[in-house]
């Protein structure tokens, strides 16, 4: 290939799991089906104990086949910054990306950058640029990482635009959230629920993922306590790791009298489960109260599962472009009343009619073009 280039990718892979770690792997097998060289280096300690609030940062899959993984970085140990980055300047990249999603991580990478042959572009991939639970040096930090870059690209395009409102004279490409291309098949919705539990004579709206405050998790309890939903035969399902207390939720079902319309799914939620827990649903709901993008719209889309979003324009941006589903403020009302519009049954099959038409427009072979396309004119 003409112009193949060796390319490094760091931030977090198997063992560790999680979202980013998953479309870290996506990203390094598309390049390499690209025709370019890629290595994955991540953590052998991505975060003191202390501050993960989950229950393991460990995945239970099995290793990504094709791709090289090596554990080298320590995300809080400054001695060991200077041996990843001549561990580089000894494979002779082209380019390094750097992902980054947390100001946490400012130091380490601006650490390795600093250490890096000056032939060497450097390239910030950002999920998220202002964190959706902020601290007063938040600013300084990412401005510390944005020092050795030379470009950034992001997975949305608010994102990209929060990059050039605060360093104004950068380079930034606003990519997309791709679909990943080895997620399971769909499997029928009857096999889905009977594989969960789930009933099969009402409809489901699912709220899937990690849950944290910032994503809304309450105002979609209470939506489902007030009209018009209390009169209709909806339940909803939680899937997903709690990071706050167990409590603060189960208590509050039990308070509006929900037991018997809300199943509670605590546990993080693999690729078998996620596959049964969209395919079982009819509508899934993203009531965050602030967001950038969100791994929970592309797994949708792969199982064209209609889509209400809160309107925020990172989270809501794709699904009023492509139709798929129903942009709502952010209020139990509001969302109450959205809910029940989609769950007509005309509404759910017109979003499954717009799902189909833009399956290729998110795929992980036109981001990974466009970005080194990008990158190829820093």
């Amino acid at each position: 290939m003409k112009n193949k280039k060796k390319v490094i990718l760091l931030g977090p892979a198997h063992p560790f799991r999680g979202g980013i770690a998953d479309t870290q792997v996506q990203l390094a097998l598309n390049l390499k089906a690209l025709g370019h060289e890629v290595v994955v280096y991540t953590f052998t300690t991505q975060y003191p104990k202390i501050l993960f609030p989950g229950k393991t940062q460990y995945s239970d899959e099995k290793p990504p086949d094709g791709i090289i993984i090596q554990r080298k970085i320590h995300s809080f140990n400054p001695f060991n910054w200077s041996k990843v980055a001549q561990s580089i300047n000894s494979q002779q990249p082209h380019y390094v990306i750097f992902r980054y999603w947390t100001p946490f991580l400012a130091p380490c990478w601006n650490g390795i950058s600093r250490g890096l042959k000056k032939d060497i572009k450097k390239i910030g991939l950002v999920d998220n640029w202002i964190p959706h639970e902020t601290r007063p040096w938040d600013n300084f930090l990412r401005h510390f990482f944005s020092k050795s870059m030379d470009g950034f690209a992001t997975l949305s395009h608010s994102v990209g635009d929060q990059i050039k409102y605060d360093l104004e004279n950068c380079a930034v490409w606003r990519g997309f959230h791709p679909i990943a291309d080895e997620l399971p098949p769909p499997i029928s919705k009857e096999k889905a629920r009977a594989r969960l539990g789930w009933p099969t004579d009402k409809k489901i709206v699912l709220f899937f993922g990690l849950i944290r405050k910032y994503k809304g998790l309450d105002l979609l309890i209470e939506a489902f306590a007030g009209p018009p939903l209390e009169e209709k035969n909806v339940i909803l399902a939680i899937v997903g790791e709690l990071y706050e207390s167990k409590e603060k939720y189960t208590q509050r079902i039990k308070e509006l009298k929900l037991n018997e319309r809300v199943i509670c799914d605590f546990e993080y939620a693999n690729a078998h489960k996620a596959v049964a827990a969209f395919c079982a649903a009819d509508v899934i709901a993203q009531t965050y109260t602030s967001a950038t993008q969100s791994g929970v719209t592309p797994l949708a889309y792969h199982y064209q599962t209609p889509i209400l979003a809160s309107d925020i324009p990172g989270l809501s941006a794709p699904i009023v472009k492509d139709k798929t589903g129903k942009v709502t403020e952010i209020n139990p009302e509001k969302i109450a009343k959205n809910l029940s519009q989609m769950l007509e049954e005309n509404a759910l099959s017109e979003f499954k009619v717009a799902f189909q038409n833009v399956q290729t427009d998110y795929s992980w072979k036109r981001f990974g073009q466009s970005l080194m396309r990008f990158v190829g004119e820093l």
